[in-house]
């Protein structure tokens, strides 16, 4: 029986507080990197630094749909790794590694690209990256707590009295977002509007549910614009609460209940 080392939230602080957040990337390995440039950030070894000392963090579902799901985890692996940044869970994330388990896992939304990709190295490679993947995942977590608590990252949702607990229902919504139990008629699960009730004064960065623009209420922001879709790619900069984007092609058709960018 394989030991779980996956934690499950991390509380840090730093010096410098400032963080560049990035939304969901599904594979646009072009998009990530044109934004990290733009954002400042410069290749330095095997990773990207920021002459200001800033960090990045992905809110998570780096990999699937897109054209280069291998190349795009292997960047947040090396900003793991080697550039001090972080990687929340998402739920694409989470299933590629129960994938990885040996879990049995639908090869579906997504996953197919990112197998088929990894299917194509060879039996050395597929071990390393599988090993690489692996530790990565596990050093990291579901939500961060940061800047004194003033600023939450997670995937899917994020509820106040949920930060600095953990039980299988916050997992669900940190990989989800809230959900009432009932499939809509993409098959995808009917969402409700945690963001919309939310009170609490720490300001939470998410992605995960497609907005055509960066949705801002309740002191929470989504920053998934779609950029698989045509969208965009959006970062968030902290503690400025601007945005950065770059456009993301059109690699797969939208199949969600919201609106794409133009």
């Amino acid at each position: 029986m394989r030991e779980q080392r996956e934690r499950n939230f991390r509380i840090l602080e730093f010096k410098e507080n400032k963080f560049d957040i990035i939304g969901d990337v599904h594979g646009c390995y072009d998009e990530l990197v044109a934004l990290v440039g733009k954002l400042g950030y410069e290749k330095r070894g095997q990773a990207y630094s920021h002459p200001n000392g800033r960090r990045l963090i992905s809110v998570g579902d780096v990999a699937d749909k897109g054209p280069q799901n291998l190349l795009a985890l292997e960047f947040w692996m090396d900003q793991v790794t080697y550039g001090g940044g972080f990687w929340v869970h998402g739920n694409h994330c989470n299933k590629l590694y129960r994938y990885f388990l040996g879990n049995k896992v639908r090869l579906s939304h997504g996953l197919e690209k990112t197998v088929e990709e990894f299917e194509k190295l060879s039996k050395e490679e597929r071990v390393a990256f599988r090993n690489r993947f692996m530790h990565c995942y596990e050093s990291q977590c579901f939500y961060l707590l940061l800047d004194k608590r003033r600023l939450a990252v997670t995937h899917g949702g994020l509820r106040e009295d949920s930060m600095g607990r953990f039980s299988n229902k916050i997992r669900a919504v940190c990989l989800y977002g809230e959900t009432t139990g009932v499939l809509e008629e993409n098959g995808k699960p009917k969402r409700l509007d945690w963001a919309a009730e939310y009170r609490g004064k720490a300001f939470v960065v998410y992605g995960h549910t497609v907005a055509a623009e960066p949705r801002v209420i309740h002191n929470t922001v989504d920053i998934d614009q779609g950029c698989v879709y045509g969208g965009y790619l959006t970062a968030l900069r902290y503690p400025e609460r601007e945005f950065v984007q770059v456009r993301g092609k059109q690699y797969t058709e939208y199949r969600g209940c919201g609106k794409v960018p133009d």
